[in-house]
Parts: structure tokens; sequence; C-alpha cells
């Protein structure tokens, strides 16, 4: 799994088991060991060209998207060799990195050529995970709620903080047992981004962001930013934190802002987006009531039993953006051992690769708004 917020590339060795269901009616679920784990942080180089990607003519994008397979399946003959995995791998499965992403036009791009990844390993590999729903309709994202539902059915709600921000609900819908979901808002790859105009790379645990203080100005112009108010499904390209969010808050801190009110200002906007996010999702009711609290109250909300939200994705390292995520809403946070937090995409990933070996549908029409659930993923057969 490679994330927008060009971290590094985050490798998981997984056993999955199936489990049998006394409820007919009711999708198996799936148990699960992350055996070994790894991010390879990319060097600056390929950080640079990655990021570039999208402004490359057609024959340099494509030259770059087989040498990025082949950079993907040395990478993972490295995660075998310093684990002592060989033999015991029987399929890769790779997300890629997104570059394009327009699903109003039925197109979505991830570099890294499946093909180079299994000609390099020799292990059969799935990959272009998202480009069957973006054909049917769908948004071709988020992907991940199949595996929170067969995965982790103990919580209802799963908030990604990642370097695009994504919620996602089960047991919605007149029948109980829809699975919603959309993209937030930009989250880690914006953070990240103004943390480096102070010299840093990211900001620990939110520190920087704890001593500012909110541009209220700003925090409007964020907040009233159309897509917010369009109805899901919907889905966020790189470009929006990129070419939209980015350009306000520089504007602002050219006049005068300084590092620290800029990122307090973002964590509240993320704060804000996922309050309504998860309010939007529970219009028709979680297993508890919301509860509010205006920004910067003090005290938790009191809603009686609350469902539960699951917090993962790099910003769940972010203490200062939790505990305002536990100030405005009202479900329980929670926020899961560090290898869960971590690497629970690369985990999803690797049962989207076994469903689509086993011809199941992996992609939830319920979520993307495709005109069906599908089987997404192209096969490349590596093994001789």
């Amino acid at each position: 799994m490679s994330g927008s917020s060009l971290d590094g590339l985050d490798l998981a060795y997984v056993e999955l088991q199936e489990r049998a269901s006394t409820n007919r009616q009711a999708p198996r679920t799936w148990g699960y060991e992350l055996v070994k784990t790894a991010c390879y942080p990319y060097p600056e180089e390929w950080r640079r060209r990655l990021a570039g990607a999208t402004g490359l003519s057609a024959m340099e994008y494509q030259l770059l998207h087989v040498e990025y397979g082949r950079y993907l399946g040395e990478r993972v003959l490295q995660f075998i060799e310093e684990n002592g995995l060989h033999y015991r791998v029987q399929l890769i499965v790779s997300h890629g990195h997104t570059t394009f992403h327009d699903p109003a036009r039925r197109m979505t791009a991830q570099l890294g050529d499946g093909a180079a990844i299994a000609a390099v390993t020799r292990i059969n590999v799935v990959s272009d995970l998202r480009a069957m729903d973006v054909a049917l309709g769908g948004q071709g994202a988020p992907i991940v709620p199949i595996g929170e539902m067969l995965l982790l059915p103990e919580f209802e709600l799963f908030l990604n903080l990642g370097g695009i921000a994504n919620v996602s609900r089960h047991g919605a819908g007149a029948s109980g047992g829809e699975f919603l979901a959309f993209d937030v808002c930009p989250a880690n790859r914006v953070l990240n981004t103004l943390a480096a105009t102070a010299g840093m790379e990211y900001d620990k645990d939110g520190m920087l962001a704890a001593g500012g203080g909110v541009d209220l100005g700003l925090l409007d112009q964020l907040n009233a930013l159309p897509y917010y108010a369009a109805p899901w499904p919907k889905s966020l390209a790189n470009e929006f934190g990129t070419e939209t969010v980015l350009p306000l808050v520089r504007q602002a801190m050219s006049t005068g802002l300084s590092t620290a009110d800029a990122l307090r200002t973002y964590v509240e906007h993320i704060a804000e987006q996922v309050e309504r996010a998860v309010e939007q999702l529970c219009s028709s009711g979680c297993d508890a009531p919301l509860g509010r609290q205006e920004p910067g109250a003090a005290g938790a909300n009191v809603a009686g039993p609350q469902a539960k939200l699951l917090v993962t994705g790099g910003g769940a390292h972010n203490a200062f953006l939790v505990d305002r995520l536990r100030a405005r809403l009202g479900v329980e946070v929670v926020v899961p051992e560090a290898a869960l937090v971590d690497y629970k995409e690369a985990l999803i990933m690797a049962l989207i690769g076994v469903l689509r070996w086993r011809e199941e549908n992996n992609v939830l029409a319920s979520v993307t708004g495709a005109t069906r659930d599908s089987i997404g993923g192209a096969v490349w057969i590596g093994q001789e």
C-alpha cells in the first residue's frame, strides 16, 4: 500500500482464515493475523517522481509505471528476505500509488505495473483494484469497507486518517446490512506539507498545532468548499488537497498566519468535517444518539451507550487531532494497537486480493455508487 501522503511503502504479511457463519443470511467473516509488517520510507528521488507523475508525458508515465512496478517487486523480495518468508507467500496484492482519479469520466490510475511485480518476484499478483468499480460508474473509493465488514465486524464506524481522511459505517440502510462510506477531506498530506514549512517531516503528536490558534476566517473558507456539501457517494483526488486546500492556507500564511496557527486551524477543519460526516452517516440512527459538544468545550460528550468509531492511519498517532475528535464526536473513539493503526489498509488489500482470487465480490456498490457490487483486480501469474 502506498498512500497519498508519500511517507513510504507499507508491506504486511497476512494470514487469513475464513470463519463459518451460524447465520445463513449474514456474510462470513474472516480472522486475520498481521504476522510481519514494515514501512519502507521512499528515497527522496522516488517521492519526487511519484509526486510529479501527473505532469509527465504519456510515454514517460508508462515508463514510470513499469519502473515503479519493478521497484515494488524488489521491495517485496527485500521484505521476504528480511523476515524469512521464503516459499510462504502465496499471493501479492498491490494497491499501487494513485495518480489520476476522475470517476466522473470513469477513469482511475494507480502506478505500479502488476506484470512487472509478478515478473520480478515470480509470485502471483493482484493489482488495479479500483478499475472495475469505476468502469461500472462507481467512485472507486473507498474500497476498504469490504474489509472492515469482514475483518472488524465489532465496530460500526470507521475513520482512516491517511493522506485523505475517509469514514464508513456498517449496518446502515433499511435492511441494516449496507455499508456506507466516502472521502471526508485531505488530512496528513496537508498537515505534513504545513509541518515542512517549520522544518519538520510531520507534527509529532500534533504538538505544534496544539500551541496554535484557530483562524476563524480561514476555517470558514475551508468549510465552505463545495465538495463538503455534495452528497455521497463521493471521493477525492490528491489534487484537491494540493491544488485547492493548500493555496487557501498558504494565502493566509502569506499575510501573517504562523505555521502553528495554520496547523491548528487545519486540525479543527478535519475534526469539524469528520463530525459532519459521522452525523450524516448516523442520520438514520447509530447504536446510540449522537451527543454534541461545541469546539473547545471541556469534558466528554454524554450519549449513553455509544457506537464505536475505530480510528486508523498515520493521523491516529496525532494525539492532538484525536483529542479534538473525542471532544467533538458523540461516539466512542477507539485507537487500536499500533500494528492495526499503521497497517489496516495493507491488511484489507490482502483480503481484497484473496476475494479476487476466489472470484468473490470485493467492492461494495453501496459505498461507491456503482451499478452493482463487483470483483475488482487484475491477476498476473508470476509462477512458472
